[in-house]
C-alpha cells in the first residue's frame, strides 16, 4: 500500500479546520491514564440481528460485489461490499455469491491516504466470515490513482461514509442488519472514523474501530457507542501520541490495543501482530454489535500477548 509520509501533518490540519461539510466536494502505554471500565448499561448484551441470528458459531463463506455509488456528480464512491454468503465457507471471496439467508451487522471501512479497499481485503474478508457485512468505499480524493489526491478531503469523508451507509443499507435491505452498523478505518480512515463520531456525528453507529488514526471534528457526540482504537508504538506516519489523544477524549466505553514494536503499516500483512489485531477486532465487533458475551470474553487473552500487544480498557 503507497500511503503518504505526510499524512500526519496534513491530518492534523484536517482535524484543526477542515471538518464541515463546506470544503469541497494494540494496547496500554506505560505511565498512560486508564481507560473507564464499559459499564453494564453500555453493553448491548443479548442484543440479536431482526431476523433473530446471533453471532455465528462457524466461520461463514463469503461473497463480493461493487455498488456504483455517487454522493453527486464530483464525488463517486465505487464501495467494494464483502458478505456473508451462502455455501462452503473458505477459499478466495467469489463475485455474485448468493448471500447467506438473513441479516447481518454492517460495518462501513475507509481505506487510508493513497491506499484502496482491496488493500484491507485479508482483514476485510475475514470479517465477513465471522458474519459482518462490510462496505469500503473508494473515496475521490484520497484513493491510490487519484488525479487530485488531496489529504485535505478528508474533512469530507465521513458525509461520505455517512450517505454509502444510507445506500447500502438501502440497497441491500435484505442483507444488512439497519439496526446494528459499525464504522472502521485506517490511517486517514480512521480519522474519518473518529469524525463519524464527532462533528459528523451519524447516530446510527453502535460502535467504531480506529487504527492509526487520530482526532477529527472536536468533541465526540450523539449516543454512546464503544470505540476500540488499534496503534503502532512505532508509527511514524501518524505518531501513537496522535492516536492516544483521541483515544483519551472519548467519554464512552473504549480500549486502545498497542502493537508492540510496529510501525504505520507493518502489522497490515501476516504476522503476529496482524493475528493478533485480527483476533481482538473481530472480537469487539462480535461483542459490540451482536452482543457475543463469549467474544467480549476472549477480548483480554487476544490483546495481550507478550511481546505482540497489550490491551487497555478490557472489560
Amino acid at each position: 500500500m503507497r500511503l503518504l509520509g505526510a499524512v500526519l501533518a496534513a491530518a492534523v490540519l484536517v482535524a484543526g479546520g477542515c471538518s464541515g461539510p463546506a470544503r469541497a466536494g494494540a494496547w496500554h502505554a506505560a505511565g498512560s491514564p486508564a481507560a473507564s471500565a464499559w459499564p453494564a448499561a453500555s453493553r448491548p448484551v443479548g442484543s440479536t440481528a431482526p431476523s433473530g441470528r446471533a453471532a455465528p458459531t462457524t466461520t461463514l463463506a463469503v461473497g463480493v460485489r461493487q455498488l456504483a455509488l455517487a454522493r453527486g456528480a464530483d464525488r463517486p464512491l465505487p464501495t467494494t461490499v464483502w458478505y456473508p454468503a451462502a455455501g462452503r465457507a473458505g477459499g478466495a471471496p467469489k463475485p455474485g455469491a448468493a448471500p447467506a439467508p438473513g441479516r447481518f451487522p454492517l460495518v462501513l471501512f475507509s481505506h487510508g491516504l493513497g491506499g484502496a479497499p482491496a488493500d484491507y481485503a485479508p482483514a476485510l474478508v475475514r470479517w465477513a466470515a465471522a458474519g459482518f457485512v462490510v462496505a469500503a468505499p473508494a473515496y475521490p480524493h484520497t484513493v491510490r490513482g487519484s488525479s487530485g489526491l488531496d489529504v485535505l478531503d478528508i474533512g469530507n469523508q465521513p458525509t461520505d461514509a455517512s450517505y454509502v451507509i444510507t445506500q447500502v443499507l438501502s440497497q441491500l435491505a435484505a442483507q444488512v442488519d439497519p439496526a446494528h452498523a459499525g464504522a472502521a478505518g485506517h490511517s486517514a480512515g480512521g480519522f474519518t472514523t473518529v469524525g463519524l463520531f464527532t462533528a459528523k456525528r451519524d447516530p446510527r453507529l453502535r460502535a467504531g474501530i480506529v487504527i492509526a488514526g487520530g482526532p477529527l471534528g472536536g468533541a465526540y457526540l450523539g449516543p454512546a457507542a464503544p470505540l476500540l482504537f488499534v496503534h503502532g508504538d512505532q508509527d511514524s506516519t501518524v505518531s501513537y501520541a496522535t492516536g492516544r489523544s483521541a483515544y483519551d477524549k472519548v467519554p464512552w466505553p473504549k480500549a486502545f490495543l498497542t502493537l508492540v514494536g510496529q510501525g504505520h503499516t507493518t502489522y497490515l500483512t501476516p504476522g503476529a501482530a496482524f493475528t493478533a489485531a485480527l483476533d481482538t477486532s473481530t472480537d469487539f465487533l462480535r461483542w459490540a454489535l451482536y452482543g457475543d458475551a463469549a467474544a467480549r470474553a476472549r477480548l483480554s487473552a487476544d490483546g495481550t500477548r507478550a511481546g505482540v500487544c497489550r490491551l487497555e480498557g478490557n472489560p
